[in-house]
């Protein structure tokens, strides 16, 4: 059978932890920032974590990690 490809938009935005969980950057950073708090930009620095519904479908996407 032959490999399998990753989705490299995907694998662009996405890291794999070292427990298998998939790490993201959250949205809503790049522009129209005057009206946001200053704490609320601060946490939207921070990267989190995939919700685990989506997981089974990303992991699909990124066969060999990212």
């Amino acid at each position: 059978m032959p490999k399998m490809k990753t989705h490299r938009g995907a694998a662009k935005r996405l890291k794999m932890t070292a427990s298998g969980r998939i790490k993201r950057h959250k949205a809503n950073t790049s522009h129209i920032l005057t009206k946001k708090s200053t704490k609320r930009k601060r946490h939207l620095r921070q990267s989190t974590l995939v919700a685990k519904s989506d997981e089974k479908r990303l992991k699909k996407i990124l066969p060999y990690g990212c």
